[in-house]
């Protein structure tokens, strides 16, 4: 007897999980660490859920100065493993990315399937780019969890683990400069000491305290140069930061000619969304209009790779 349904789909999960861990597939000698500062980050998903804007919205809140390339694919439904490995695979090719980010939202076990494909499975496991399984929900758990590097138990999660929060390293680098200022300053006051030691101890220490002054004033400079340096570089890192955080904001992209098109209050990302005749309203930098669709014509929004 062979169960019909949900049921089938969990023993066709277990046999394929059975036979691609006795390949090695999921060893963890296979895992690679992923980088710890990306400077490219790809992400393959559909473009219209829920997932991918809350990946884009993290990482540019986390580490604006990486670069997202999106590659959209259909998550679910008939042809979409084929296109998430097709996408994995040109991510690869053209070295894309840094890391990958390979998932969608949550939803049914039938939802989640083309995750649970093999060829999903080997194309992940092929990648020379890490890749990060972000499918579903904590609890959800596919056969793409198992053949990548690491597995995120939601999109959010995935890309807060493929980058470090800048803010955290702006702190770390200021604690390093200050320690480091006071490391210096507590060696330049030994040796004032050193040389204040051996004045009171030599009747006539003439060349010798010579020598010693000439060495703690070229102490100080050095440690006083090497703080500045230290201050200046970081207060050059942290408005880079500031600046990149700016280009991002909503309005300054306003002002640059573009507009923002709404239906009903709601932002749209596609011209998918309208039809002929629909009422929309154009948000420019200095105010709006309302607008009415005449025509459409779709486009590809994806990133070419």
């Amino acid at each position: 007897m062979q169960p019909d349904g949900v049921g089938a789909l969990h023993v066709a999960f277990e046999q394929l999980k059975k036979k691609l861990e006795a390949e090695g597939l999921f060893d963890d000698s296979r895992k690679r660490p992923l980088p710890p500062y990306p400077r490219r980050i790809g992400v393959v998903t559909s473009e219209t859920g829920a997932a991918v804007r809350d990946i884009l919205q993290i990482l540019a809140r986390r580490f604006p100065m990486a670069e997202v390339v999106l590659c959209p694919v259909q998550v679910q439904g008939e042809g979409a493993a084929r296109q998430i490995c097709g996408a994995i695979r040109r991510m690869n090719e053209a070295q894309a990315a840094d890391v990958l980010i390979v998932g969608r939202g949550g939803g049914s076990i039938e939802d989640l399937w083309a995750f649970n494909e093999e060829i999903v499975a080997r194309a992940v496991a092929a990648s020379a780019i890490p890749v990060v399984s972000a499918v579903g929900h904590e609890t959800d758990f596919t056969i793409c969890d198992f053949a990548a590097d690491l597995r995120a138990p939601t999109p959010s999660a995935a890309a807060e683990l493929v980058v470090p929060d800048s803010m955290e390293e702006r702190g770390v680098l200021l604690s390093y400069s200050m320690r480091t200022r006071r490391a210096v300053l507590s060696r330049v006051k030994r040796e004032r000491l050193r040389v204040q030691n051996y004045s009171a101890a030599l009747r006539d220490p003439r060349q010798m305290l010579e020598n010693r002054r000439l060495l703690l004033d070229r102490l100080s400079g050095r440690a006083d140069a090497a703080v500045r340096k230290r201050m200046q570089t970081e207060q050059h890192r942290f408005a880079l930061l500031c600046g990149r955080l700016d280009a991002l904001s909503p309005l300054r992209v306003l002002r640059r000619g573009y507009t923002i098109t709404e239906q009903n209050g709601t932002a749209l990302g596609s011209v998918r969304a309208l039809r002929k005749g629909a009422q929309v309203c154009v948000r420019f930098a200095d105010g709006r209009a309302q607008c009415t669709v005449n025509d459409t014509e779709e486009s590809y929004a994806g990133i070419d790779i």
